[in-house]
């Protein structure tokens, strides 16, 4: 149960929560909260630093920046495309890593502090900003071409709805689900900025937005700002999920994020005395609680807001919603969340959205349809640890990074339940994300979005093992030692698992020159065939076309003798004709999963020419276009 503080001293539960200041200027532990798991001090610059710039903050500043140059100066001298099977990691020239081994130096020393008080918030957030654009910039810095099929998908999906002024949900699944598209939609049209260039871009701006969310979630659990930085920088440097890039999902956990915030701070609640499990226990504990926040108001417009969130979030991603009334629901029994009556009103609205607009969809596609541990596990684990040597290592590099995160968090959630100081909404919010998993494969990818959803809180517990001391003074030199090794350990577990797959999600100007020939081309309703994904492909004209790939037509047997004839068919008797693309990224994708072989295409390419009325249109140094004879 957490004290009550009296309102000058708690106020807000996003206002720091400073010890007493003796006379000498020096801060003293504020008294510990029961139930706070990492709960530490926070204490005001020392008056005599404040206002002045010390050398050794420029120091940081420009080591930074060194770092920066170091990094963005290494990737842009990278060529395309990446033929190594363990990506990006086995192609940057060493400067990058001397700017990314001298940047987690700066920060755990800049973190430390000196004699004279911490380092100013502004050199730590230059740090921050830094490591988010060497991290999730690299890519920007290799190609000016968006990396992945998908940020180019939903350009197209921004556009038709743009253009077309209708949200027809009989398209496809994202116009169930339009929200985020249409802001896109809104956001290129008012701005006028280069589509392409928010796409490129979009994995910096999405972190970040996620870091200023953390930042604020962070302060209900923490007062300590070392703290805090060091539960970002860890965030930072386990997110190899993915999804930070122009998606429906970046933003859903954007939002995901900003009402775990709300609930944690101004919705929350002190929790009763807990004396049983009998009846009348539980109700007098459930009484018992008492709202965190004094100020009724603020209270009530923290309430509209997550309302407002909660159906934003319902109307742009399929699965957010989901892990969202999780997680209310768990906090919310943890007696921790005064609103306790938000998860109902978020069960309501997603089943209304569910019965309604989103109903076109999910009436081929009932939410729970492959549901089981069993189906679940074979399509997140087993189908993904296949393929070449370098794309098996790549998968077990994100495997292991993710246990090293777990891991610790484990560890200090130990640490802090021995000193009763484990604050179980930490515990909560990290574990519930794995009740998703049985309940859909998703594709392959509900593995990767649980990971997601623990992150931040994964990173807030383990924060507890790597910063063991709480204290306004100089970090011992023994947390120093420890912290930059594991920083270093996870710097380059990272790299592997985010950039692994660059050897086909990086794409070349050759191949996106094709796909705009190939979209020029083809007349309306005509089918353009892709080998695989990815393909940078339908970010214009997403309606005009039916796009096909061969190995979700062939069932993934891609044998000459048993695709050819399925997507040949499948063209000649579409009315508007049909174009097949093959590319180097596709091809790649298929050799690096192990679906197919160098010569596995290029018996399919042969088998193809040689069919009557197969017709080159096109061809440069990674892509050769086809046209199929009608009929």
């Amino acid at each position: 149960m957490r004290t009550k503080m009296p309102r000058s001293a708690a106020g807000s539960p996003f206002a720091r929560l400073r010890g007493s200041r003796p006379q000498d200027g020096r801060d003293v532990p504020a008294a510990p909260q029961a139930g706070g798991t990492i709960v530490g001090v926070v204490d005001a610059p020392s008056r005599r630093n404040k206002g002045r710039v010390r050398p050794r903050e420029v120091g940081f500043a420009l080591a930074g920046a060194v770092s920066l140059v170091l990094a963005a100066g290494a990737a842009s001298t990278v060529a395309v495309p990446v033929n190594s099977d363990l990506g990006l990691v086995a192609v940057l020239p060493y400067p990058y890593w001397i700017g990314l081994v001298l940047l987690n130096i700066t920060f755990v020393v800049a973190l430390r502090g000196d004699a004279g008080g911490r380092t100013s918030r502004a050199v730590m957030l230059w740090l921050l900003a830094v490591l988010v654009v060497e991290l999730f910039g690299t890519a920007a810095f290799v190609t000016d071409i968006p990396r992945g099929e998908v940020a180019f998908r939903h350009l197209g999906i921004a556009d038709a709805m743009s253009s077309t002024q209708v949200v027809d949900p009989d398209i496809d699944a994202y116009f169930n689900w339009p929200g985020f598209f249409a802001l896109l939609a809104t956001v290129i049209k008012a701005t006028g900025l280069e589509p392409v260039s928010i796409a490129l871009w979009a994995p910096v701006l999405n972190v970040g937005l996620w870091l200023a969310a953390l930042g604020v979630l962070t302060r209900s659990f923490t007062a300590d700002p070392r703290r805090r930085w060091l539960v970002l920088w860890l965030f930072c440097l386990g997110n190899w999920q993915d999804q930070d890039y122009l998606s429906p999902q970046a933003f859903a956990f954007f939002l995901y994020l900003v009402v775990i915030a709300l609930l944690v701070g101004p919705l929350a609640a002190h929790p009763g005395t807990f004396r049983g499990f009998r009846r009348a226990d539980l109700v007098a504990w459930w009484r018992g609680r008492s709202p965190l926040e004094q100020r009724p108001r603020l209270r009530v417009s923290a309430f509209v807001v997550a309302l407002l969130l909660v159906t934003v979030i319902c109307a742009s991603h399929q699965l957010t919603p989901f892990m969202m009334l999780i997680a209310m629901t768990v906090l919310s029994l943890s007696g921790r969340v005064w609103a306790s009556r938000l998860p109902l009103i978020t069960a309501v609205v997603l089943a209304l959205w569910l019965v309604y607009p989103a109903s076109a969809y999910l009436i081929g596609h009932p939410p729970l349809e492959d549901a089981g541990f069993q189906g679940a596990l074979a399509a997140n684990v087993v189908d993904r640890v296949t393929g070449t040597p370098g794309h098996s290592l790549v998968v077990k590099v994100r495997m292991i990074l993710t246990l090293v995160l777990w891991a610790l968090a484990a560890a200090g959630a130990v640490r802090d339940w021995r000193r009763k100081r484990l604050d179980i909404r930490v515990i909560l919010l990290a574990v519930s994300p794995l009740l998703l998993f049985p309940m859909q494969s998703y594709g392959g990818e509900m593995l990767i979005r649980v990971s997601l959803f623990a992150l931040p809180f994964v990173a807030l517990q383990a924060s507890s093992l790597l910063l063991t001391k709480d204290s306004s003074t100089r970090l011992p030199f023994l947390a120093v030692v420890g912290l930059v090794p594991t920083f270093l350990l996870l710097s380059l577990l990272i790299e592997t698992s985010k950039f692994g797959n660059t050897k086909f999600d990086i794409f070349t100007d050759s191949e996106t020159a094709a796909v705009a020939e190939v979209e020029r081309l083809a007349p309306h309703g005509a089918a353009i065939i892709s080998a695989a994904h990815p393909t940078p492909w339908r970010s214009d004209a997403y309606l005009e076309h039916r796009y096909r790939t061969m190995d979700e037509l062939c069932r993934r047997d891609l044998s000459a003798a048993t695709c050819g004839p399925v997507f040949y068919n499948y063209g000649r008797h579409n009315p508007a004709g049909a174009f097949v693309l093959l590319m180097r990224s596709t091809e790649a994708s298929l050799e690096l999963q192990g679906q197919s072989t160098e010569r596995n295409s290029t018996e399919l390419e042969d088998w193809l020419k040689a069919q009557a009325g197969v017709e080159l249109v096109f061809s440069n140094t990674d892509a050769r276009i086809y046209r199929l004879p009608s009929g």
